[in-house]
């Protein structure tokens, strides 16, 4: 938004023809989502540049703040003096926190938590991840189990 704002008001334009000018050319910086929003505003609801800029970071902010959280997910790390077992159960409840992850990228992010200096069970399974890639969490579990029998 500044910058196109920035851009605008860079043009040599009357005070008086900035908001026109600001409300005309936004729809030309649109592409995808944002344009299907821009489509979708009923019609006579915007009164105002500063509206508009307004309606638009509310209605993707939160696109923004979904990408981002997605990202927390790798974040989780076990520490070294974690079991296996209390890492999952963490790990778990900040994926439910989340909104819905790809299972790849679920378990992507589990294998990286993993830390082989914790237990010699985090080791092996963080091996075998590596080694043969579970696709599914469902896989990924199904190992975990195997690997706390050890």
């Amino acid at each position: 938004m500044t910058s196109y704002i920035c851009a605008i008001k860079g043009n040599d334009l009357e005070d008086d023809e900035i908001e026109s000018v600001l409300l005309k050319k936004f729809r030309d910086t649109l592409s995808k989502g944002a344009m299907i929003w821009y489509h979708n505003l009923p019609p006579n609801s915007i009164d105002s540049f500063d509206i508009l800029a307004d309606s638009f970071i509310k209605a993707h902010v939160g696109a923004i703040k979904v990408e981002t959280r997605k990202s927390d997910l790798f974040k989780v790390k076990q520490r070294d003096n974690k079991m296996l077992k209390e890492f999952v159960s963490r790990f778990q409840i900040e994926q439910m926190d989340l909104p819905p992850v790809a299972e790849y990228w679920a378990v992507q992010a589990f294998t990286q938590g993993l830390n082989i200096r914790s237990s010699v069970a985090s080791q092996l399974l963080k091996q075998n991840l590596i080694e043969d890639l579970a696709v599914t969490w469902a896989d990924m579990h199904n190992r975990y189990q195997s690997k706390i029998r050890v």
